[in-house]
Formats: structure tokens, C-alpha cells, sequence
């Protein structure tokens, strides 16, 4: 099959499936519609941009909607922030500040209306022929790579914010949003680091590198939209998200400076007797979707200053400390003879965890052995 013929076929798979995702995401019955709107916004801008392989050519007659959709992958990386930000907080909403993500294809359009969206056909067609030497489109391609470099730090810097409130608020170490987020994020660096690679050669003599290239870039487009449907059929519930009004313990003042167990006051002990007290009588750490808020609200105390009692005074974040409760509790019923025949995964589920790999990883950080070894031992 011909070079051209393949990438074809390939963009046209890539954009088939892209709009099957698209579908799925804004028909299922999910809480998280917002963040599904953006994401199908992100998966269908990327699917116009993937479809220049085998549609430019038939929109030449159309220089005014082909220009358009070339232009509109400047709302990509703005989309995929504001999902990023839809799917980490719960009371994310779409505001008028938002609306600011769009100015760099405003900014992009007004560029262009001087000398393509107000002339007439035959300038436009014109301006097309000479394409990659406009001035226009060359500053429209560096602009798109800085849009990128600034959306993906961006991105990563949400994402980090996340973790640590997560990991400070949240009892169940292991998040689905983190990772899902981060991989992605991820995917489309690499996947850009291949497409500014592929525009550098075409400057050069090694065309037929250049073509071998727009394939692999095609390829893995395709393999990246397939792992989005994997991940969507087999998560329909994704995500689970945090309140954006909580903010990590280190940009927030501290109720109580944090002490050292020697230096604690009467006070700090206290609470953290009647603590420990509560959670080894009233066993909160079965709840698998315990959160510092919820334990707070039962043992009567504030939530920033429970925060703080954990995260700094016992030096834990919240999850390490309820898991610490969960493996005690893990431990006795591996030992217990009445228990013999109840399996590790019915263990774990029942002590709060809700996941076998984290599980065994907070088991054997405590005992330095995995449940089954335990058990055995």
C-alpha cells in the first residue's frame, strides 16, 4: 500500500474512533458531565486535526472552512486544561474567566481576516498555495507550540496540587484520576515531541523519514484514542474528585505549630489520645471512602486543624494513618483461626481497602511481608 494511501486510512481509523469515544462520553450516565463535555471537545478538536490526511484536499474548494479547522487546534490544549480541572475538582464550574482560553484563536483569527477571511476566492486559494510560507500560519505554529508547553505545565502543575491534597484528605492512597490524568499528559507530550520532530524534517533532504514519521504519529494518534475507549468502557464512573476550596497543608496557615512528640502541649496530646481512642473503638477506617472531612465531622473537630494533628504533629499524611488502623485490623484476621478459610481479597474489602495492588503495597510497607506470606509466616 502507498505511503499516502496508509496515512489515509490510518487518520481515517483514528477519526472513526475518535467520534465513537466522543458518543459514548457525552451519552453515558455519569455525575461528571461537565468534564465529559470538555474531554469530547479535546478527542473531537483533535479528530478535525487528525482528519487533514484525508480531508484537506476535498476542503480546497472550501479555503475559508479549511483555513477554520486548521485553526481550530488552537482550542485544543485549552480544552484539555479545562478538563484536567473539571475531572480533579468536583465543584469545578465553567465561569466567565474561562472564557480567556480563547483568546489565542481569537487573537489568530483577527491575524488572518486582513488577508484570507476578507478577500475573496481566489486570494484565498492563493494564501493556501503558499501555506507553510505565509507569515500568518508561521507565527499560528509557534504560537501552537507555546499554547502547548504553557497548557502542559499548566497541567502538570494541577495535577501535583491534586496528589498532595489527595494524599492529605483522602483515605484511599490510590486514585484513578491522578494516574489516568498523568498518563495522558504524558501520552500528548510524547506525542507532540513526535510531531515537532516530523515538521523539522520536512525542512530537511530525508522525505521519506518525513513520510515514515506522519505514519508513526498516525499510529500512535490511533493507539492513544483506542487506550481513551478502553479506559472510558472500563471506568464509566471516572473520576473521583476533590473539593477545589481545599488546598495542600503547605499553602495553608498553620491552626497549631507542629511539634515533636517530646515538645507536644497537654492540649495537642489530648486530642490526639482522644483520636486514636476514637478510631480504634469506632473503626471509621472501614469506610473505604473515608475522608479527613468525614472524620472530622465524627470526632467533633475542625477539619484544617485534624488536618494538621495528622499530616504534622503524627507525621503521616491521612491515608498512611488510616491504613496503619486497616493493617492492624488486616493482621488480626490473617491470624485468627475463625478467619481460616476467609480469602485475602474478602480481607482486604472488609478491613476498607478497595484495591488488591494497594493493599498489598500498605501491607507489607507495615510488615515487610505480603498477606499471604503473613498468614502463613
Amino acid at each position: 500500500m502507498h505511503d499516502t494511501s496508509l496515512i489515509q486510512l490510518i487518520s481515517l481509523l483514528a477519526v472513526f474512533i475518535s467520534c465513537l469515544l466522543a458518543v459514548f462520553l457525552l451519552t453515558v450516565s455519569t455525575k461528571n458531565r461537565l468534564s465529559n463535555v470538555l474531554f469530547s471537545a479535546f478527542i473531537l478538536l483533535n479528530a478535525a486535526d487528525i482528519s487533514s490526511w484525508f480531508l484537506n484536499d476535498f476542503l480546497q474548494r472550501y479555503p475559508a472552512v479549511l483555513l477554520f479547522k486548521i485553526t481550530l487546534n488552537t482550542l485544543i490544549n485549552p480544552a484539555y486544561y479545562l478538563y484536567v480541572l473539571a475531572v480533579c475538582y468536583a465543584d469545578f464550574r465553567f465561569r466567565a474567566k474561562h472564557w480567556w482560553h480563547l483568546l489565542p484563536f481569537g487573537l489568530l483569527t483577527l491575524v488572518l481576516l486582513p488577508r484570507f477571511y476578507l478577500t475573496d476566492f481566489e486570494a484565498q486559494t492563493a494564501f493556501l498555495h503558499q501555506f507553510g510560507a505565509m507569515p500568518e500560519i508561521i507565527f499560528s505554529r509557534v504560537l501552537g507550540h507555546l499554547q502547548f508547553g504553557f497548557y502542559t505545565v499548566a497541567a502538570f502543575r494541577t495535577l501535583r496540587r491534586y496528589r498532595r491534597t489527595y494524599a492529605e484528605n483522602y483515605a484511599n492512597p490510590s486514585s484513578i484520576t491522578y494516574h489516568w490524568l498523568f498518563r495522558l499528559t504524558l501520552i500528548l507530550t510524547f506525542l507532540h515531541v513526535l510531531v515537532l520532530v516530523k515538521q523539522a524534517l520536512r525542512f530537511t533532504s530525508y522525505q521519506e523519514l518525513f513520510t515514515g514519521m506522519e505514519v508513526w504519529v498516525g499510529l500512535n494518534a490511533t493507539a492513544m484514542m483506542c487506550w481513551c475507549v478502553l479506559k472510558a468502557l472500563h471506568h464509566p464512573e471516572l473520576f473521583r474528585s476533590i473539593d477545589s476550596t481545599i488546598k495542600p497543608l503547605a499553602e495553608a496557615p498553620c491552626p497549631t505549630p507542629a511539634t515533636g512528640p517530646a515538645a507536644r502541649s497537654p492540649e495537642i496530646e489530648a486530642q490526639i489520645t482522644r483520636l486514636r481512642a476514637y478510631m480504634e473503638q469506632a473503626e471509621p477506617y472501614l469506610n473505604a471512602e473515608l475522608t479527613v472531612q468525614e472524620l472530622a465531622r465524627q470526632v467533633n473537630m475542625p477539619v484544617r486543624e485534624l488536618s494538621w494533628l495528622i499530616n504534622h504533629h503524627l507525621n503521616q499524611h491521612f491515608f498512611d494513618f488510616v491504613n496503619e488502623y486497616r493493617i492492624t485490623k488486616a493482621r488480626h484476621l490473617l491470624k485468627d483461626p475463625a478467619q481460616g478459610k476467609v480469602t485475602v481479597l474478602e480481607v482486604l474489602y472488609a478491613v476498607g481497602f478497595n484495591s488488591k495492588s494497594s493493599f498489598n503495597t500498605s501491607f507489607k510497607k507495615h510488615t515487610g511481608l505480603t498477606p499471604t506470606q503473613y498468614r502463613t509466616a
